[in-house]
């Protein structure tokens, strides 16, 4: 029955601590944080308020070093589990480390505490998780962008080179100009023109690098980040259901326990 009643007591903490107006009060104090530490980078308003900066940078740590204590109760070992509670003990932890003497740099660490709305704010966390769910994607796209440059950057050294050294004169330099044509910086009028007027048959070369490295790869990245997105909703509403059936099988098992105890 003890057990029972700490169970409850402690799970009762956690779904408080999780609860959306905790949760929004969280998302608003680092709102108000961030306001108030690029509030401190005026001289005159430290100079007018430096007081009242210092007690609202004090009050809203200590708020989130009581959270952090409060899920380490509630959830136990649990906690660490997390990756985002991880995060949110290494940002508050930061955060209390000496800010004097040759620690000082770490006061320049305090704006980090803005990094905590990844965690709180749902939808922040879900596109920081499909970015990480989709770096094996784009680490493969990235993969054959790099080739595409090497290809291209060893042609156009060789085709280019000895006429337009400062573009093409090196492999280093090919591929930094592949990756200008890339961006579309310039890129007409600044290098294929020129290039054009000498060899008239050059479009051959980068209108196929353009198709390939500007819409075709790129495309490639944003359509894995959408995808990777998509599998993360879809894995959060599962989540979410076996969250609900797992609570609905707690509320019934810890009925069936209370009224064996009653019946005993």
């Amino acid at each position: 029955m003890t057990t029972l009643v700490l169970k409850s007591w402690r799970q009762r903490l956690g779904e408080w601590i999780e609860s959306p107006p905790v949760r929004h009060l969280i998302t608003g104090l680092i709102l108000l944080n961030a306001i108030v530490l690029g509030v401190e980078t005026s001289a005159t308003a430290k100079e007018a308020a430096g007081g009242l900066l210092a007690l609202l940078n004090s009050v809203i740590l200590a708020v989130f070093v009581a959270e952090i204590l409060i899920k380490l109760t509630a959830f136990g070992p649990r906690f660490f589990r997390s990756g985002w509670n991880l995060f949110d003990f290494l940002i508050v932890g930061l955060s209390l480390a000496p800010t004097s003497g040759q620690l000082a740099i770490l006061r320049s660490l305090r704006i980090l505490r803005v990094l905590r709305l990844l965690s709180t704010v749902k939808r922040l966390r879900m596109l920081v998780e499909s970015l990480m769910h989709s770096l094996p994607g784009i680490g493969w796209t990235a993969a054959l962008l790099l080739m595409m440059f090497y290809i291209f950057g060893v042609m156009g050294t060789e085709l280019f080179g000895e006429a337009f050294p400062e573009w093409f004169g090196t492999l280093g330099a090919s591929i930094y100009t592949l990756f200008q044509i890339m961006t579309l910086e310039s890129w007409s009028m600044g290098i294929a023109r020129p290039v054009i007027e000498q060899f008239p048959h050059a479009w051959i070369f980068f209108v196929p690098f353009i198709l390939i490295s500007s819409f075709m790869v790129l495309n490639l990245f944003i359509a894995i980040i959408v995808n990777a997105t998509q599998e993360v909703h879809d894995m959060e509403l599962r989540e979410e259901r076996e969250r609900e059936n797992q609570r609905a099988h707690d509320e019934r098992q810890e009925m069936l326990d209370l009224l064996r105890t009653m019946e005993k």
